[in-house]
């Protein structure tokens, strides 16, 4: 175990002379102790194999809303509505949270078993925050749905997006590795799923007793925001107190900023604007980030610069790329320009010198407030949220056999493996210990979606409706991607 002093002598030691020192910070360990992540593939380090990382975020949908159905997955194409059910509403926790219980139907007894219907992307933009999450929930019966789709129709949640609509994401699955079981840290929407992206904690305070929700009064929801502007925040009984938490700009919580900083690893930010892009460029409610030299070096705008960075040889170490409005999933939009646009991404990457040592984490911020039947694990107040997809996309990704590259992976992971997998590459500390909130150390890193035995696969490009031109030349964006 390496202690906090002997992790920040062997940095300096490591530094170049003639450097400026690195911004002064918050110790990255603060509240842990430095804990190098375990050698989980051998002897040889994972930076052998992969020395970028990139994660793309898209909006507001869960896994069963884009994936129902899929081969070998957990996606049945029904769900379960409380709404007819005589069944007390108290029942307790305990007795849904590891799978269905007392009905042949796959329902909880009582229910109502309803068949998901097919969407196009011109849907319902349904509730999705901290309050509505509780009810889909509902104490783990996954089956609370149709509360929050009343203005469209009981049954609106309860849908899945037209298959050819999505036709790269399903390729995607069909040829990498499709992860079934990835959860949220927190319930609710964007505003706390970006902080935790970056962050794996959004506790308010050192000591953990009331955590960041929903979203702020005021936007861009940041250090920007008007003098005045208060967080809603939650508390460890999950009770929300709305709009009387702190202001907007973070500095009780270390980010990943601080430890690539400190461990001298290159990183990008791809957002649509510098200053208003919200809760799509969460670093901008990071002190840290916000009011230091990062926030000129690494924070890249527009976000279509990762369409050419690769290939003129600019991609850094770690990468995380948002969507513009009408390039996002979000329902609000109406728009199907979101598989192409992640497509574009990938085949960037793909078709570049950096596809043999690239690893590409795709996923959905948010359930988006679709209905998604795996009750997620409980691990704190926060959560576990409610079930998102997740692809990844890699040389080493596991392949079921030859003629079957893709894998489907039952692994439960949460937004916290993402930093664990990040950690483990570039052999970096733990952002702290989860008694403060930190959630990359109790994460399952993911592990078991690579293979490193295998030889490093070549890259196809994915075909997609919208060309990579047609983003490189769309108008920019100016509105957040989402408000909720």
């Amino acid at each position: 175990m390496m202690s906090k002093l002997l992790f920040a002598a062997l940095l300096l030691l490591a530094m170049p002379t003639g450097c400026s020192a690195v911004q002064t910070t918050p110790n990255v360990t603060q509240g842990g102790q430095g804990i190098l992540p375990g050698a989980a593939f051998g002897h040889r380090p994972l930076s052998q194999y992969i020395s970028h990382v990139i994660v793309i975020i898209q909006e507001n949908r869960s896994f069963e809303n884009f994936f129902a159905g899929f081969p070998g997955a957990n996606a049945p194409m029904f769900g379960c509505s409380s709404q007819t059910s005589s069944r007390p509403s108290g029942i307790a926790a305990s007795s849904a949270l590891f799978g269905r219980r007392g009905s042949s139907s796959g329902c909880p007894s009582g229910d109502t078993r309803v068949p998901l219907h097919q969407v196009t992307f011109v849907g319902p933009d349904l509730n999705h925050d901290w309050k509505s999450s509780m009810a889909d929930w509902n104490n783990g019966n996954m089956d609370g749905f149709w509360k929050y789709g009343q203005a469209h129709g009981q049954d609106q949640a309860y849908a899945y997006v037209e298959q050819s609509l999505i036709a790269p994401y399903w390729a995607m699955a069909q040829r990498y590795v499709l992860a079934d079981a990835m959860f949220p840290t927190e319930f609710g929407g964007s505003f706390t799923a970006h902080l935790t992206l970056v962050a794996g904690n959004d506790d308010i305070h050192r000591n953990p007793s009331a955590a960041e929700v929903d979203f702020p009064g005021a936007p861009p929801d940041d250090c920007d925001s008007p003098p005045g502007t208060k967080t809603s925040y939650l508390t460890t009984q999950r009770v929300v107190h709305r709009f009387q938490g702190p202001f907007p700009c973070f500095d009780q919580f270390n980010t990943m900023a601080q430890l690539l900083d400190q461990g001298r690893i290159s990183w990008k930010y791809y957002a649509t604007k510098l200053v208003g892009a919200g809760m799509w460029e969460p670093f901008e409610a990071i002190k840290y980030v916000r009011y230091g030299p990062d926030w000129i070096t690494n924070i890249e705008v527009p976000q279509t610069k990762i369409l050419s960075d690769p290939g003129a040889g600019k991609l850094a170490s770690v990468s995380w790329v948002t969507p513009s409005q009408p390039d996002s999933d979000h329902p609000k939009f109406l728009s199907d320009k979101g598989p192409s646009w992640v497509a574009s991404v990938v085949n960037a990457i793909g078709e570049s010198s950096y596809w043999n040592t690239s690893a590409i984490i795709i996923l959905w911020d948010d359930w988006g407030g679709f209905y998604d039947n795996a009750a997620p694990p409980q691990l704190d107040y926060r959560g576990l949220g409610l079930r998102v997809p997740c692809l990844i996309i890699s040389p080493y990704a596991r392949e079921t056999s030859a003629s079957h590259p893709g894998y489907v992976s039952h692994t439960q992971y949460e937004f916290g493996s993402i930093l664990k997998f990040i950690e483990e590459t570039f052999g970096l500390p733990y952002l702290g210990q989860q008694l403060h909130g930190y959630t990359d150390k109790r994460a399952n890193s993911l592990d078991d979606a690579f293979d490193f035995t295998q030889m490093p696969r070549p890259f196809k490009p994915f075909k997609a409706k919208y060309s990579k031109e047609m983003f490189l030349h769309e108008p920019p964006s100016n509105g957040a991607v989402d408000t909720e």
